[in-house]
């Protein structure tokens, strides 16, 4: 039975990443990509659909003891879980070197007192759990294949086979040091090289040095803001710049509910703000590799952008349910693509204007196609802003004129005002002039509630969102403004949890609201972060740092962040890491830190 969600490390090589729980198993990897299928698909269902558990050996009905002590290996994502046992104390050090070749997936196990006996239980299935693979041996290797993928796995340690899973049993004292290794080849290629493991240990240490040594903040947060820089960073596929929103397809918005989505594609909002959170901390190349994606990906067809794309640019995500897979304690359907591809929500046009104004405005080399760009964005936006949409929760319910879109409308004209005065670009800047205030009265007429002093998620509605947060963020009113002030009241009033936690929007229980879907689901991590951001914008900088801090304590012991937090259940929920989570924590974090509201 997998972990909760909050028992699970992350590790990956910037191209795909693997979940480890607390108990030594590996119940979720995608090979060769983050998009691939899972190989270990045990998190989505049992461990008939692939794991790997490295950890001391117990009887054999006996559940696996969780480790003792786990952490990072400083500033990395070299995982150290170690269990103390009545014979002595065994460290395993789980890590994915940085990609030359294969893609590779290496533990040790280390002895550090005693004599404990240890047992390595390696179940490979393909296809999401679906397939069972022909594995054999080829000279001291072990090789499973299906079809076009092979799965080769290196070790010193004697195996076996038995019940359709590779075993290897031993020991280890003080000083012993133990490695296995699996590493993919598609399975017309000649197998991969012999693995390096201590080599690739010490080279992965010193990548993870060199990279956190690019890090500007020094505030009194930088460990949660290097973590949650690391965990970004595992989150970008190396070879193209694209930034996945989360490694993971599924894990519920709701133990048992439908809300279960595939989030391992580059949504244009997700990697727009976490590009921004880099730029902000040092990390212009990634900043750089991303604006490339983003130009190859929209390419010539600005006026039919995507909302998400592939981490390589693809454009067709068809969604499909996977009806073998149970889902993570039973949430079901299993979903794999995502059907929201194909929405309009044209708060992206902001999100990815302010992201392109921000690089420019940090001197980030000139590109002419991205001013270009930028350009055509509007003139589309010219024609388009009065159109309803499905908004930034991507709702499966009716088109409406959600108001944060229309916000963002005026954020992409209002930036691309700025580029133009700059000298940087050209365009019609009276007429757009013209536009921007235009879209400015429309919101504040027809999104705003005179009688209760608020924004509302959409014209005519009564319902609150919590991405009217982001109005003062984004500079669409000033702090100090009795519109900002009464939003940020009623948000606190009508979204919160008792925790002090935020909700995106009400749903509807049983029954399909306004984002088309039954069910609820727990509160959003990055909207609290937004309302912490808020409270520190408008002088409440005390009850700002509250809240922020008591965020930082829903994070696991490793100091990762799912999408949501159950406040009734008082779990992690949703696909994990999120990407959306961490971003905002280091932005309110930069935001605290500036403005001195932080304890001693």
């Amino acid at each position: 039975m997998a972990g909760r969600i909050e028992d699970y490390a992350l590790i990956g090589d910037m191209q795909t990443a693997a979940l480890v729980c607390r108990d030594g198993s590996v119940d979720w990897l995608c090979l060769p990509r983050f998009d691939s299928h899972a190989v270990f698909a045990g998190l989505l269902g049992t461990e008939e659909h692939g794991f790997w558990r490295v950890g001391p050996a117990g009887p054999a009905d006996a559940e696996p003891a969780p480790a003792d002590r786990r952490r990072y290996r400083g500033d990395s994502l070299i995982l150290e879980s170690e269990w103390d046992t009545p014979r002595g104390t065994v460290r395993v050090t789980d890590f994915m070197p940085p990609r030359d070749g294969a893609p590779q997936l290496i533990r040790i196990v280390e002895g550090i007192s005693g004599r404990v006996p240890m047992r390595s239980a390696l179940r490979m299935r393909f296809s999401y759990g679906r397939i069972v693979p022909w594995v054999h041996k080829v000279g001291d290797r072990t090789v499973a294949v299906a079809g076009p993928d092979s799965v080769w796995f290196d070790t010193e340690a004697e195996t076996h086979g038995e019940h359709l899973t590779t075993y290897s049993e031993f020991t280890v004292t003080a000083g012993d040091r133990i490695a296995f290794t699996l590493s993919w080849q598609p399975s017309h290629k000649e197998p991969p090289a012999l693995p390096d493991p201590e080599g690739s240990l010490e080279a992965t240490a010193g990548f993870w040095r060199e990279w956190v040594g690019h890090c500007t903040y020094h505030g009194p947060y930088r460990e949660a803001v290097v973590r949650s820089l690391i965990t970004l960073k595992a989150l970008t596929y190396a070879p193209t710049g694209g930034i996945v929103a989360a490694p993971t397809t599924s894990l519920p918005e709701e133990i048992g509910g439908v809300r279960n989505w595939d989030y391992r594609y580059t949504w244009l909002r997700d990697a727009a703000i976490t590009l921004s959170s880099m730029l902000r901390t040092g990390y212009r190349e990634e900043a750089r590799a991303w604006r490339d994606w983003l130009l190859r990906a929209v390419a010539g067809d600005p006026e039919n952008l995507q909302i998400m794309y592939g981490i390589a640019g693809e454009r067709e995500l068809g969604e499909a349910e996977l009806d073998w897979l149970p889902g993570y304690e039973n949430s079901g359907p299993v979903r794999v693509g995502n059907g929201a591809a194909s929405q309009l929500q044209l708060d992206v046009y902001g999100e990815v204007t302010e992201a392109l104004h921000l690089a420019h405005m940090t001197g980030l080399s000139r590109n002419d196609y991205a001013s270009l760009l930028q350009i055509k964005l509007i003139q589309y936006l010219e024609k388009n802003w009065n159109q309803p949409d499905e908004g930034i929760w991507e709702v499966r319910g009716p088109r409406r004129h959600f108001t944060h879109s229309k916000v963002m409308a005026w954020v992409a004209v209002d930036r691309t005002i700025k580029l133009i005065e700059s000298g940087d670009a050209e365009g019609p800047l009276e007429r757009w002039r013209e536009l921007r205030d235009e879209i400015h009265r429309d919101v504040c007429e027809r999104g705003y509630d005179k009688e209760r002093n608020t924004f509302t998620q959409s014209y005519g509605s009564k319902e609150l969102d919590a991405s009217l947060l982001l109005i003062p963020q984004m500079g669409f009113l000033p702090p100090d403004d009795k519109r900002v002030i009464g939003t940020i009241e009623a948000i606190q009033r009508e979204l919160s949890t008792e925790d002090g936690f935020v909700l995106r929007y009400p749903t509807a229980g049983e029954e399909a609201g306004v984002d088309g879907l039954e069910g609820d689901e727990g509160a959003f991590l990055a909207c609290s972060f937004w309302l912490a951001d808020d409270l520190a914008m408008i002088g409440r900088v005390d009850e700002a740092r509250t809240l922020f801090e008591k965020l930082l304590s829903l994070r696991n012991d490793l100091g990762l962040l799912a999408e949501e937090w159950d406040p009734r259940l008082q779990r992690q929920v949703g696909n994990f890491p999120q990407a959306f989570s961490h971003v905002p924590l280091i932005d309110t974090a930069l935001r605290l830190t500036a403005s001195g509201a932080y304890g001693g």
